[in-house]
């Protein structure tokens, strides 16, 4: 005959022994956590998410026009007051006519100097056959930021409304250069420099340029 009492009474107490024993147990593949509930591989600190980042940006300047000069050039004058203010140093400046393969000549020139870890472009984004720079650069590419032209029409909407639309500014990395691609008109230039490069630049050029 089986002893139903007899074996209902050494379950419980194995269950009562596992609870007491579940707490302070520690499987092989446990992972210490902090005190948020994330475990430490998912921990990332401010200063390592920086820690690549360029302390003095070495920038390249161009400005897209067939109607400028260097001596009449608001824009990029605001792109060079933007980087120097934060404390960035302009290596090179340089002014083009609206051709293809001048400006692609000239951001594969620039991206190819070991004191250049930035080059921003203004001038050339917008839809007339002349505007030709995104076209030229984003051959170069290797990596795209499409990040960088969402973000900057969602800025310039509050001061230009619906034209956005007509406006093609983008960014991306070439040989461990990142490129940014701006307006041509000087307000356009100076959003994009300060509310968007001078906070980014830095960080992404020094991510750009890790040797794996």
């Amino acid at each position: 005959m089986v002893d139903f009492q007899s074996r209902d009474t050494r379950r419980h107490d194995e269950d009562e022994e596992s609870v007491e024993t579940e707490p302070g147990r520690e499987s092989e593949d446990s992972t210490p956590t902090d005190e948020t509930g994330r475990d430490d591989d998912h921990r990332t600190t401010d200063e390592d998410h920086h820690a690549h980042d360029v302390d003095t940006l070495g920038a390249a300047v161009v400005t897209v026009s067939s109607s400028r000069s260097l001596s009449d050039d608001p824009s990029g004058d605001a792109i060079v007051a933007g980087l120097e203010d934060a404390g960035h140093k302009v290596v090179s400046r340089d002014l083009i006519d609206d051709d293809y393969d001048g400006v692609q000549g000239s951001v594969n020139a620039l991206v190819g100097r070991d004191d250049v870890d930035a080059v921003v472009t203004t001038g050339g984004t917008g839809v007339t056959p002349d505007d030709v720079t995104i076209e030229a650069v984003e051959q170069l590419f290797d990596k795209e930021l499409p990040g960088f032209g969402e973000l900057f029409r969602l800025l310039s909407h509050d001061e230009i409304g619906t034209k956005v639309v007509g406006t093609r500014a983008t960014a991306g990395v070439v040989d461990g250069v990142v490129v940014f691609c701006l307006p041509g008109s000087e307000n356009a230039a100076r959003l994009g420099v300060e509310q968007i490069i001078v906070e980014e630049a830095d960080h992404l050029a020094g991510l750009a340029s890790r040797e794996e």
